[in-house]
């Protein structure tokens, strides 16, 4: 008897593997090509980084080629522009935070796609927390050593860089300045490492941008981030006080990151797609890399990722529409 019990387990093992490597291979078949994972951002910055770790590992999961290509500018607006037009077969994914899938649409009038229709969303892998960082160039290791730092050497005007114009960093740079009554004009860049280089380069003494694209220059000493959104400290950075802990609140709602695919793409697709993000993240090794770079990493479904865009979308609105700002 207990032969025969431990044949039948090591068949039902057999067959559940012969059944995992079937749809790996069904899903192999299925592409016409390599599934083709865009940026809207340049190399180098923390979403390209991003995008790459996971392409790495989606390429075992799918069982075909993952490629990250770069289609910078605009905020992401030529490469959400580009998932609009792409075949809805699960060969063109969008790799994007919440900027190109919620903010632009709130600031521009005509950005060419609707995400809400042209759209659907895949998985949500992570939130994050934006942040002000300082240069090496200016002595502060505090916002209220950069606030008087800026009151001393430029009059109280300073010049502050962002990745992209009419973003989330671009209205916080604007409600800091009306905090602490200073004159601080946004510098809008093509993404953020064009920015963080002139940050290094002393061209420019502060930026506004995620914990991605700041932490590792923050380790390095090279930078200093001086204050995090969000309702709690990062725990990649525990001594970076929080804007609300400084009197700035309303800034809890963390962005977050996703992958998207044409409105269309077959539901068999996206939930294999679904499943081979979620796999992906639980892997100790991409986890413990993306927490590093400045991520809290957790799987959303598409339907969780769908009810994020849509509160943070609210939350947004309104503050874009207190600005006094006017769509484009």
């Amino acid at each position: 008897m207990f032969q025969v019990k431990k044949f039948q387990g090591l068949r039902g093992l057999f067959k559940t593997l012969a059944l995992s490597a079937l749809l790996a291979a069904g899903w192999a078949q299925a592409q016409s090509g390599p599934v083709k994972l865009m940026v809207g951002f340049p190399p180098g910055g923390g979403t390209d980084a991003i995008a790459r770790i996971l392409a790495d590992k989606l390429k075992d999961q799918l069982a075909v080629p993952v490629l990250v290509e770069n289609k910078a500018g605009a905020g992401g607006q030529i490469a959400a522009q580009a998932l609009k037009a792409a075949a809805p077969d699960g060969n063109t994914l969008f790799l994007s935070h919440d900027h190109s899938i919620t903010i632009l649409p709130l600031v521009v009038k005509n950005p060419g796609y609707d995400p809400a229709r042209d759209f659907v969303p895949v998985a949500g892998f992570a939130t994050f927390a934006n942040g002000l960082a300082v240069s090496g160039g200016t002595p502060a290791t505090s916002m209220a050593e950069y606030v008087a730092w800026v009151q001393k050497q430029g009059a109280g005007q300073d010049t502050v860089g962002v990745p992209a114009p009419a973003s989330v960093p671009e209205f916080l740079v604007k409600v800091i300045g009306q905090k602490y009554k200073l004159d601080l004009q946004s510098a809008p860049y093509r993404g953020s490492a064009p920015m963080m280089a002139d940050m290094l380069g002393n061209q420019i003494h502060a930026g506004v941008g995620s914990l991605p694209d700041f932490i590792e220059n923050q380790k390095a000493g090279k930078i200093r981030m001086v204050a995090v959104l969000g309702g709690q400290r990062q725990a990649a950075l525990p001594d970076v006080p929080t804007f609300a802990e400084l009197g700035l609140a309303g800034f809890e709602d963390l962005p977050y990151y996703g992958i998207f695919a044409p409105r269309g793409t077959p539901q068999a697709t996206l939930d294999k797609l679904g499943s081979a993000v979620a796999r992906v993240i639980a892997l100790p090794e991409v986890r413990e890399r993306l927490t590093t770079m400045g991520l809290s990493v957790g799987y959303m479904t598409s339907a969780q990722l769908a009810s994020r865009e849509r509160a943070y979308a609210k939350t947004w609105a309104r503050i874009i529409q207190d600005s006094g700002f006017k769509p484009q």
